[in-house]
């Protein structure tokens, strides 16, 4: 992918649905729910990480300063410094890409995350998707890639479909001239981050994004970061605004990639394993339901007819989803649900049961494999 002078200014905007996020369900009304909808794990940040922000506070009159945040970013995954460019978050590396990027035929990978493409488009690109289906199990085919892009984006594990892609499979859509950017927001809910890219100098063209926010309950501090060849490092660099990180933030960034914080993370992680195992458990026997599998991220992708009707329901009972439809690739028999606790897991298997049992009538199973509208070539895959 060629960096360098940002896009003219933008002709289009993102169709409707892209600028959805999950925090929407939980806020559209002001009511008490029990937020299964967002993806931050529950209880964060830990005790320990408060003290360290609150402690970053004493510098707050002097500009950020980010080499040694940077420095530390790179050592946990084997790099140099000049590889690792920090964000407000890994949503800012949406738009830094978007901005930086020279190329005629971005195509961008769904169901998944839909910030990527949404920054493509608001930066003037004309975005192309391909469409894994649900009969597939969302699974990655890199053939149905075409060949000419030169820009491919992918979340790994996928964020709605929980799917974690094999990274020789992932690596596999490396060209030359092609940037590859693998979104792994979520590699840290992966116990041993097994099929992970980062620190790989190997994968020609390949970015890898990263998220403190959903391991670490950091969403209000974004904080994220880049890993990728120097130049292409350098070339967002240069489209990023002066001192983008805070220092809170740029804390927070140092001290979770410490030794003591990678072993909590892993231990999280395992946790997390054990919990999500209970939820599909509990999902799987509700009659008409059915879970996308296996699932390996924080949070299950779930297909059930009339799901828009339940989820509505179920807000009711005090319990928030996500709902699917404005993810490209889903309809509204889909519904995305964050793991939690076991008791609270429990009590919303419970709310689900009512839910599904007040069911009026049988919506059927259409709508479940539609994409979203919007510009661009749909190949389904």
């Amino acid at each position: 992918m060629g960096m360098g002078t940002p896009p003219p200014p933008p002709m289009s905007v993102e169709p409707p649905g892209l600028g959805h996020h999950g925090d929407a369900e939980v806020r559209d009304d002001g009511a008490a729910l029990v937020d299964l909808a967002v993806n931050v794990r529950a209880g964060t940040p830990p005790g320990w990480l408060r003290e360290v922000i609150a402690g970053s506070l004493e510098g707050l009159a002097a500009y950020p300063d980010g080499r040694r945040a940077r420095t530390a970013v790179a050592a946990r995954h084997g790099l140099t410094a000049e590889r690792v460019l920090l964000t407000a978050g890994a949503a800012e590396a949406f738009v830094l890409l978007a901005r930086a990027a020279k190329v005629a035929r971005p195509v961008v990978v769904h169901p998944q995350f839909t910030e990527p493409e949404a920054a493509l488009r608001h930066a003037g690109h004309t975005v192309d998707r391909v469409l894994l289906r649900a009969g597939d199990g969302f699974r990655l085919d890199p053939g149905a890639v075409p060949e000419d892009a030169d820009l491919v984006v992918l979340g790994n594990p996928t964020n709605p479909t929980s799917v974690l892609h094999p990274a020789a499979a992932v690596a596999a859509l490396a060209r030359p001239g092609r940037t590859l950017v693998v979104d792994e927001a979520f590699m840290d809910a992966v116990p041993g981050e097994r099929e992970s890219l980062a620190g790989r100098t190997d994968v020609p063209g390949l970015v890898v994004l990263r998220s403190l926010t959903k391991t670490w309950g950091l969403a209000g501090l974004r904080v994220g970061y880049v890993l990728g060849a120097p130049e292409t490092v350098a070339a967002l660099e240069r489209v990023q605004p002066l001192w983008p990180v805070s220092s809170p933030a740029l804390a927070a960034a140092e001290a979770c990639v410490t030794p003591r914080a990678l072993a909590e993370a892993d231990r999280a992680a395992r946790r997390l394993a054990a919990d999500r195992a209970h939820l599909v458990a509990g999902l799987s026997a509700v009659p008409g339901l059915r879970v996308t599998g296996p699932a390996a991220g924080s949070f299950v992708l779930v297909r059930l007819p009339g799901a828009s009707a339940v989820r509505h329901r179920l807000r009711g009972l005090g319990f928030a989803v996500r709902r699917g439809d404005t993810f490209p690739g889903l309809g509204e028999d889909w519904i995305r649900v964050a793991v939690r606790d076991r008791d609270t897991t429990d009590a919303f298997l419970g709310a689900l049961g009512v839910a599904v049992g007040r069911r009026e009538g049988d919506a059927g199973d259409a709508g479940g494999e539609g994409a979203a509208g919007g510009e661009g070539d749909e190949r389904s895959a």
